[in-house]
Order: structure tokens, then sequence, then C-alpha cells
């Protein structure tokens, strides 16, 4: 039997093989964003696409965006709380007080410390929110209660329902792209960027480092064009035939269309990795090359280039590997300054880049930041009553994030926690109210973006939230 030839237009619109289940379910239907959720914006939007750096593992607040002179004076002391606390080894030593000296940064005057002095130059385009609460003090349910609204596995992520809310702006890649740390995926893996019960199209997809971040895009062994070319027109073929008998198939459109777009990302992955384009200071400002922030540099550069190409939503990583040690995080039991020393040095110069970058590309105006971790750490020490440990515990009652781009005001800092920083005492900010805000500014009522699921009209806030309009210009 003889196949004919068919024009490359055609080879790309026939798929391709050996594309595997991690790439094939995240991309099923996934041709084109106008309409295809079905949900179209509520309102006039302020940004357009978001980056989310997620740090994992919790990281202090006191010691990075929460100044507390209180706490400085009480170094020491004992901790005098109203109620027991809710952490995880249960051990309230002495008062501790910050590791790395504040400072008032840029025009803004906002308090940043010493742990973060690349971030600390870009002050001026900061919002932070000081009064942040969680609802869990365990690592992987407040990390699902970060991405998703909800403690448990299962729930879409916030970037599913941005992507499931405002398609895509592209039809070579996928609309939610996620990048993990190096040295491995966070808490729960991959139930962090979840489609949950949405469509299989809007699961976040994982890249990973090297000239394949795709797992199984390309066929696994070399063939030959003619070959190739010769099964996708038989593949074409029996799913013409398969329609004309079963009638209309969404499935197996939905399943043609994710095809094509895998033809269509052999092009454009290799292409938006290929990084020998960019300027040496370019790569330099990102921390490349240098030992410590090449991981992220790289990440967060890549980040740059997925927004210029249309990708809704990119997420960053910093942290959490899955079988290694817990330490490999922001998780600060033992030493604050070693833990957050490290972490910090890996993240900060570029993290830093990639808001500069943006700003200087025009893309800020339109290109929401976000900059969270999953709870904060205490204000007392890890260790025996009475002690000053070098470690901290966890500590959802109040903690630190922030926000920049599109649609904020610039540097403020809103809310706050008491004077030791350890409850939120003004104007506390839920996950629901965060990812309230979010949505909001991508043009998205948080209580009209719903998706019907066994019987409940499911949304990304629950039943709750509210947007936090001080934080908006």
């Amino acid at each position: 039997m003889m196949f004919p030839v068919q024009p490359r237009r055609d080879f790309l619109s026939w798929g391709t093989r050996g594309v595997g289940a991690t790439a094939f379910a995240s991309l099923l239907a996934n041709d084109s964003t106008k309409g295809r959720s079905g949900v179209s914006r509520h309102h006039a939007p302020k940004a357009r696409q978001v980056v989310h750096i997620c740090l994992v593992g919790g990281m202090s607040h006191v010691d990075s965006f929460d100044f507390k002179p209180e706490l400085v004076k009480s170094h020491g002391q004992e901790a005098k709380l109203a109620h027991k606390p809710d952490i995880f080894f249960g051990k309230i030593g002495s008062l501790r007080k910050n590791d790395w000296e504040f400072k008032r940064r840029g025009q803004s005057g906002l308090q940043i410390s010493e742990l973060f002095p690349h971030i600390a130059t870009q002050a001026d385009k900061l919002t932070v929110i000081r009064s942040m609460v969680s609802q869990s003090a365990n690592h992987t349910p407040a990390l699902f209660f970060e991405n998703s609204g909800f403690e448990f596995n299962g729930f879409p992520s916030m970037g599913s329902w941005v992507s499931y809310g405002l398609g895509n702006d592209t039809e070579s890649l996928p609309s939610y792209i996620v990048l993990p740390d190096g040295r491995g995926d966070p808490n729960g893996g991959a139930s962090n960027w979840t489609n949950g019960f949405l469509s299989a199209q809007y699961q976040g997809i994982r890249f990973g480092a090297g000239d394949r971040p795709v797992r199984d895009l390309f066929p696994s062994e070399v063939i030959s064009g003619k070959q190739e070319m010769a099964t996708r027109y038989l593949l074409g073929q029996l799913n013409d035939q398969h329609r004309l008998q079963t009638g209309l198939d969404d499935l197996l459109a939905a399943r043609t269309r994710s095809y094509e777009l895998a033809a269509r990302m052999q092009l454009s992955i290799p292409e938006v990795t290929d990084t020998s384009g960019e300027s040496e200071a370019t790569k330099e400002m990102y921390g490349i090359g240098a030992d410590r922030t090449d991981d992220c540099g790289r990440r967060c550069l890549m980040a740059r280039r997925l927004l210029e190409r249309g990708v809704r939503f990119v997420q960053v990583f910093s942290g959490g590997p899955i079988g290694g040690s817990p330490r490999l995080s922001w998780d600060a039991h033992g030493d604050v300054i070693k833990n957050h020393g490290a972490e910090a040095g890996r993240i900060d110069q570029p993290v830093a880049a990639l808001l500069e970058d943006l700003s200087r590309r025009g893309m800020l105006e339109e290109t929401l930041v976000l900059f969270t971790t999953e709870f904060g750490r205490t204000p007392f020490s890890e260790s025996e009553k009475g002690k000053v440990g070098a470690g901290r515990d966890h500590n959802k009652s109040g903690f630190s994030v922030w926000m920049a781009g599109a649609g904020l005001q610039p540097g403020v800092a809103y809310g706050a926690t008491d004077e030791i920083g350890w409850k939120a005492e003004e104007n506390p900010v839920t996950w629901h109210d965060f990812h309230a805000t979010v949505l909001h500014l991508l043009g998205l009522d948080h209580e009209r973006l719903t998706f019907y699921h066994n019987g409940i009209e499911r949304r990304l806030t629950n039943v709750h939230g509210r947007v936090v309009r001080e934080l908006l210009a």
C-alpha cells in the first residue's frame, strides 16, 4: 500500500507520534484561546498574563519583608502568647530578632531586609501584603491551599483556573507552564498544578531542564520524514473513518487538536528554550553561569521568554524536592541563617532581574508578578522554653507575600501583624482574598468564574474571598 507524501502544512496538521501522558493530558483540546473555555472576561482587565514565583517551605516574614522593632527589643525574652499556637513541632523558645538588617528602600521607603538585596532594588515596583493568613500549618496542605484554595488535592490550581477563564494567546505553546526547582518537584508534585475537575487541557505543563524540557514530545527513535508523514496520513484516514461511523466525537476532536498542538510544539519549544540569542549582559543580569543562581536564573529568563510568546500563566518554584531533604527548601527549623541564606542566594538576583527585564521591555504593564510562600515562620525560636534557638517553626497566623505589575499600587505595604510579627492584626488577607484579587486584575469576577462539578458550581475561591481593592491602582 502506497501513501502520498504530504506537504509540510499537512504534516503539521496531523500531530505527532510519541506524545506521552504528561504532554498529552495537558494539551487536550488546547488549539486556541478565544472562547474555548466558554468564559469571557467580566470586566476590563489590567493584566494579560501571570508569572508566579512560589517559595516552598515557608519564608520567614520577620527576616525579609516585615520589620518588627519590638522583636529586636524583646530578643531573648519569653514569648507571651494568649493561646497555644498551632505550629508544627510545638517548641516555643524565646523571641528571636531578625537575622538580616532591614533598610528603607527606593523612593517608597519600603522596609526590606538584606536577605534580598537585589529584590530590594526593585522596592518601588512591589506591592507587599504583610497580613497573609492560612488555614494550615502543615506543608503539603498549606501548599495546596496556596495554589488551589483548598487543603486537599484534586482541586484546580490558580493557573488552571486562569487558563480555563482566559484561554491562550498562542497556538504553539500550552497556556500554563510550570518550571520546577532543578533539585526536584515541590511537596505534592503535580497536584500543585493540576487541572482537577476542569478539562485536561488546563493542567500545567511541567518543563524540565535540558534540550528536551517536555517528556516524550519527540519520538524515541529517529525515523525518516517519509515514514513519519505516512504514519500521520494513515492516522488521519483512520480518524476520518471513525468519525463517519460514529458521528461527531468531541473527545476524538479534542485529541486531534492536542496532537496538532504537539506538532507545533516540536517547532516552538526548541526555539523558546534556545537562549543563545540573548545578550551576555542579559544572562549575567539573571545570574546564568554562576553556581548559586544558574538554575533559577535560567528558569526566570525562560519565564520571560514564555510570556513574550503568549503563555498565559508561568509558575516558577523555589525549593521542595520530593524524595530529597525537606531542608532543600525554605523550611528553616534548624537554622534560619544557614537555610534562608542559601535559598535566598539562589533566587534573589534572578527574580530581581525578571522584574527589571519585564519593566525595561514594557511587559510589566500587562504582567502580574506574584511572589508567595505557603506560610511564614514564628517570631520565637524553635527550642526549649527560655532558650534562643537558631531555627523558627511554621506560622500560619501572619506572614508576607508580594505582588508587582499591572493594576497595582507600587511601593506600598498593606496590612500588619502584631508588634512581634506573630499574628495578622490589621487587614488580614486570606488565600481566597488573594486569588479573588488576582482574578480581578485579569478581568475575571471570582464569583462568576465557575465550573459545574458533582452538583456544585465550583470556583477557585470556594464560597469565600473578596477583592482587596486597597491594593489596586
